[in-house]
């Protein structure tokens, strides 16, 4: 990945010899110095903190229902914490309290880094580092929404707390072999190191300053996001081919933005550009193109062969592009009718309505996913086993390095911190899976399965991460073992996958986190309690904003019933309702297995796992053009296209033109602005569109434009069939 080098980011003068020793990219970025004087636990930090995670929190969650799901990150809060700290500063009295025989100050001197650290920390607990909102959450959302059953309040609060800290216990207690070790270096927080200094850096001679900048983006971002919002809807997705070929089908299955291939569609709306994918400011150029590389191969050469020429599953009987199940008639799946009263599978009206199908995009998304779960085995086995290897056992007997004899200073944290949080939550979750089994389907020795799969993986997982900054997924494996034990329980089948996978995903964010701190010199104790607060602030703020939209919006998430162009289709949600149905409700035999339509996908699992071996070849039978040839990441390109469905062609597309644009043009030809402004306006982007979407909720959702322009993409056909003698209505028969 690239790093940002900024002037003094070297080591100190007169560091210890064995500092030489330390990754090149960490001695180049992260300062070998440190003032332990400064205040870390302000009352700045802590109003700040807690406020950008609960408003991260609440933004994230409020966007996940909508069509362009845009996800704010902790960088919005990174730049823009810094005026809000510097003006309280100002502001803030500097009288002295005592207070449990200790003085302090609600204004302690001059807004810090450290602050800043802690602060960014709060923030990523509210992003759900990086996820948006609480991975639980889905499952609160399928059973009120999709299944119309019903699910506690307190259960659901407790589902999603449980699984958010769960990995925290475990993740403490492998600190020693993925934190400390200078070979463990975690590329990702290097990103973080580089911005926070850029922004604590003196910003003489510059008539625009940093602070300005974010101001005047903000504002442009926020009036902006008005007009596709809310006065022309239509900008979201110029489809202009669908409006050239109206009544044809196989046109509009190309040019559609949304639910095509997105030939000649554009968008003027920052929320399609960051949606699924995050912005693309903060994406170095390389792994955008991997990523279109990706894209490219799926959508415009594997995705028209099957379907037009090969017509692979019978795709012409179904849409091109589809996040919905469907009988083999082409008709959607009515998957109601076959869940009875014990919310399990009844196998009569599953008989009667036969198999289930998909769209040739959602089965072929399929494969891909397999593939990449083996090629990133693979891949970083081939490519960095070795050095894996030599680090971690590096990692034992070799010296610490400066950070981590920095960081002795500091009084760790007792072992006991994470036995008791592991106890207290691991009991917490036994309650759910016992007391409350009728809800959450899971029996306790479920429970206990997931959570020690996610243990087992943790540590290898940890360590990929750390020093590849790849990291294997663990959800589509929990699903499809929890399936073949468990076929016809769907909401069983989700809960071992969220107990499973995101306490293991939630593990490594929180060691990634914790290298930030370690680099940033910040109280290893400081970093566990925001971590640990921040992580039950925001699950608590994703499910009540979950579940004021779930019990206020009228026909959220039903796609057939909701208005014209309204926002509230809940994509993410949709393709984790479709999981919980293939993966639980009928099974993977039943899908993929000897019972199913496409058992013929697990080869990809081979596939994945044989092909980066010709790339590793490759590149050693040509070590002249190594360098090259180990850009080409496999795992990255076979799953650029994870998010897709939900994301449409549109999102990648735009994705890709504006992250070429600034990761590549302004990186290469405007580097100064670049490394001045890039990260900032990306933040503010983000930040407008947030801040209006909310205000047209409450101010104008009750006041709908009925005209051209509100009527969303003008594309009706593209969702059509095109095999013959297949009947859908408002489609044209062929």
């Amino acid at each position: 990945m690239e790093i940002e080098h900024h002037p003094g980011g070297g080591a100190a003068a007169g560091a210890d010899e064995d500092d030489v020793a330390l990754v090149e990219q960490v001695r180049l970025t992260v300062p070998t110095t440190d003032d332990p004087t400064l205040p870390v636990w302000t009352f700045r930090m802590w109003t700040i903190g807690v406020v950008s995670c609960a408003l991260l929190s609440f933004f994230n969650q409020f966007f996940a229902y909508r069509s362009e799901p845009i996800i704010i990150s902790q960088i919005t809060v990174q730049v823009a914490a810094l005026p809000v700290g510097h003006f309280m500063a100002k502001v803030l009295p500097d009288r002295k309290f005592s207070a449990f025989g200790r003085e302090w100050s609600m204004n302690p001197g001059p807004f810090n880094v450290k602050e800043h650290v802690l602060i960014c920390v709060f923030a990523n607990a509210g992003a759900a580092f990086g996820n948006g909102g609480a991975y639980a959450v889905g499952i609160v959302t399928i059973i009120k929404a999709f299944y119309r059953r019903n699910i506690s309040f307190f259960v659901g609060l407790l589902l999603v707390i449980t699984t958010q800290v769960l990995g925290y216990g475990w993740a403490g207690l492998m600190r020693k072999y993925v934190i400390e070790p200078a070979q463990m270096w975690w590329p990702s927080s290097l990103v973080q190191v580089s911005l926070l200094r850029a922004l604590h850096e003196k910003e003489q001679g510059h008539r625009m300053t940093r602070g300005k900048f974010f101001l005047i983006a903000l504002i442009c971002s926020f009036s902006w996001y008005a007009v596709p919002g809310y006065i022309f809807p239509t900008l979201t997705a110029i489809s202009w081919v669908c409006w050239a070929f109206p009544k044809s089908v196989t046109m509009q299955q190309v040019g559609s933005g949304l639910n095509g291939l997105g030939i000649g569609a554009f968008t003027l709306d920052w929320s399609v550009v960051a949606a699924f994918l995050t912005s693309p400011l903060v994406s170095p150029f390389f792994a955008i193109v991997n990523v279109y590389v990706g894209f490219v191969l799926l959508v415009y050469a594997l995705v028209p062969a099957c379907y037009w020429a090969f017509n692979l599953y019978n795709a012409g009987t179904f849409p091109i592009y589809s996040t919905d199940l469907f009988t083999g008639a082409g008709q959607l799946y009515n998957i109601t009718a076959i869940v009875n009263d014990r919310f399990e599978i009844d196998m009569g009206a599953y008989a009667q309505q036969g198999k289930i199908h998909l769209s040739l995009f959602f089965a072929i998304s399929y494969g891909l996913g397999f593939a990449a779960i083996a090629a990133t085995l693979s891949h970083v086995g081939l490519f960095y086993g070795k050095e894996i290897y030599q680090r971690f056992r590096e990692s034992y007997r070799g010296k610490p390095d400066v950070h981590t004899r920095m960081m002795r200073r500091y009084d760790d944290i007792p072992n006991w911190w994470f036995y008791l949080l592991l106890a207290v939550t691991m009991a917490v979750a036994l309650v759910l899976c016992t007391v409350f089994k009728d809800e959450v389907q899971l029996p306790w020795w479920g429970l206990l399965f997931a959570c020690a799969i996610a243990f087992i993986f943790t540590l290898p997982i940890s360590v990929i991460t750390a020093t590849t900054n790849t990291t294997p997924g663990l959800n589509v494996i929990t699903e499809y073992t929890m399936g073949l034990i468990m076929p016809g329980k769907p909401i069983a089948n989700v809960c071992f996958k969220v107990y499973g996978y995101m306490s293991m995903n939630q593990s490594v964010s929180f060691l990634n986190d914790f290298k930030l701190g370690h680099y940033m010199k910040i109280p290893p104790r400081s970093m566990f309690l925001v971590q640990l607060i921040g992580t039950v602030v925001a699950g608590t703020v994703n499910t009540i904003v979950a579940w004021w939209l779930l019990t206020t919006v009228p026909h959220i998430c039903e796609k057939a019933l909701l208005p014209v162009g309204s926002p509230w289709t809940c994509p993410g949600d949709h393709v984790f309702f479709d999981a919980s149905v293939i993966w639980g409700l009928v099974g993977p035999r039943r899908i993929f297995g000897p019972l199913g339509y496409y058992n013929a996908l697990n080869w990809c699992f081979l596939g994945g796992l044989v092909c980066p071996v010709f790339v590793w070849l490759l590149a050693r039978a040509l070590p002249a053009h190594a360098w090259w040839i180990s850009l080409v990441n496999l795992p990255v390109i076979l799953g650029a296209t994870a998010n897709m469905p939900p994301a449409s062609t549109l999102n990648y597309t735009a994705w890709c033109f504006v992250g070429t644009v600034f990761n590549f043009f302004v990186f290469r030809y405007r580097k100064g602005w670049w490394k001045r402004y890039n990260y900032v306006l990306s933040a503010a982007m983000d930040a407008g569109v947030a801040i209006m979407g909310v205000v047209i909720y409450f101010a104008l959702s009750g006041h709908p434009l009925d005209w051209w322009g509100s009527r969303g993409e003008h594309c009706d056909l593209p969702t059509c069939p095109t095999a013959k003698g297949v009947q859908v209505d408002g489609c044209p028969v062929f």
